[in-house]
């Protein structure tokens, strides 16, 4: 394979690897992680190939003959490429060029180059022609150089087919492109299908970005007690997730006492008081990329939770105990919504907003909604073996003083399902009489 970087000021292409001698390119993880904070049990080589040869069999079958991809997930899921991730969800300015057979080109931010070019998924770099238009406001001149570029290179490795998918990028793009011949396709549903069956080596990770997220929910249950702020826990638990090798928490939910009620407020200055309820989501962004998502409420002490406190427990863990336990391989979407567990009346105006939904590298295809909800959100679908689904609950009453979120995220098997939050629930809210 050769792997080349494009010089802006040099006619010749440069042997990137003669050039950088970059330390990282004998790394077996593919220079992305030199610590000993990932798994040396997952076979990063395995991970990467796995992924890019699925999106490439979508491709051949859908009959396109490229894509180029905006989205940092999207191209980490391609190629294992991760570059100033945060930046690049809100600046669509690096870009990669995939065909379905021949050189995966990445469009790089200037001066970044070695950060990908270690890896055995991208096989040229090229400087970016939108990496600056963003702020400065030049969409309109630096559309047609891009558009000229990856329709040069379409007609060079589409195999006859000019139909590109885009996952995301500016309307004056997509236009440009069409105007020199492209069947421009938006195609983030569909790799999002392609994203929802996982791996051997993708569910691996999932597996160990939950044991993160456990220790770093597990910090935060220590710390719980009156005094300590939302945002003192929200830190602690962030903490927690970059010393296991996690890299971010996409939310902030993280609520105390009258604040988890409604969910979804963030995590704030408030401070906790005794016999409060304490409700989380992990949310995070784990190893090798791939999400842990699970929720849990405790309650700070001392104490014992009261009635009321323990009938909203118990009514959340009987949603999501049955819940999953309804779930098989093959079962419809629809017939997952409809045997869901009947939340009682005075709940539903403040139910969680899904039955369960997928995970992987983020919350993911599939969405699975409510009965009540599913002519305005429902899709059709089958749950198949290699899919990680969330199984969601949140129970609070409009109006109430409190309310519980619990959560947990399971593995759809070839025989049924297999738990991979293995976070304990709270024993003084199951145990005894209500």
């Amino acid at each position: 394979m050769s792997i080349v970087v494009f010089d802006p000021d040099s006619t010749e292409d440069v042997d990137f690897k003669e050039r950088m001698r970059h330390p990282a390119a004998a790394d077996p993880a593919g220079g992305m992680w030199l610590s000993d904070t990932e798994p040396s049990f997952i076979d990063a080589d395995a991970l990467r190939k796995g992924r890019l040869a699925k999106l490439r069999a979508w491709m051949r079958e859908a009959g396109y003959g490229a894509v180029v991809l905006f989205d940092p997930y999207n191209q980490r899921y391609a190629t294992g490429s991760r570059n100033m991730f945060g930046y690049f969800l809100r600046n669509s300015t690096r870009y990669f060029f995939i065909p379905t057979e021949g050189p995966v080109v990445l469009f790089e931010y200037p001066q970044s180059y070695h950060v990908s070019m270690v890896l055995d998924t991208v096989d040229e770099a090229r400087p970016s022609k939108l990496v600056w238009s963003s702020v400065s406001g030049r969409d309109d001149e630096t559309a047609g150089p891009f558009a000229d570029e990856i329709t040069d290179l379409l007609k060079a490795h589409g195999g006859g087919s000019m139909k590109l998918g885009l996952d995301r990028c500016g309307h004056l793009q997509a236009l440009a492109l069409e105007k020199r011949g492209c069947e421009v396709r938006d195609c983030q549903g569909e790799i999002l299908a392609v994203r929802a069956v996982k791996t051997p080596e993708e569910i691996k990770c999932l597996q160990v970005s939950m044991a993160g997220a456990e220790a770093a929910v597990a910090a935060v249950r220590e710390a719980i007690r009156p005094g300590v702020s939302e945002n003192d826990l929200f830190a602690i638990m962030y903490h927690e997730v970059i010393r296991q090798g996690g890299e971010f928490i996409e939310t902030r939910l993280l609520t105390s006492g009258q604040r988890t009620n409604p969910w979804f407020n963030e995590a704030s200055g408030r401070k906790i008081r005794p016999g409060e309820l304490v409700a989380l989501d992990t949310d995070t962004i784990g190893c090798y990329g791939y999400y842990s998502d699970f929720s849990r409420t405790f309650r700070c002490g001392p104490g014992r939770p009261t009635a009321y406190q323990k009938s909203l427990y118990r009514m959340a863990y009987d949603q999501v105990q049955h819940n999953i336990g309804i779930v098989r391989p093959g079962m419809a979407f629809r017939e997952i919504a409809e045997k869901a567990w009947k939340i009682p009346g005075r709940f539903v105006d403040q139910r969680y907003t899904s039955v369960m939904h997928g995970v992987g590298m983020h919350g993911e295809t599939p969405f699975i909604a409510h009965a009540m909800d599913y002519e305005t959100y429902g899709r059709d679908g089958h749950v198949v073996p290699g899919m990680v689904v969330s199984v969601e609950s949140y129970i609070g009453e409009k109006g109430g003083r409190e309310g519980v979120k619990l959560e947990d995220e399971i593995l759809i098997t070839e025989t049924g399902t297999e738990l991979l939050s293995r976070f304990p629930y709270e024993d003084d809210f199951l145990s005894g009489e209500i």
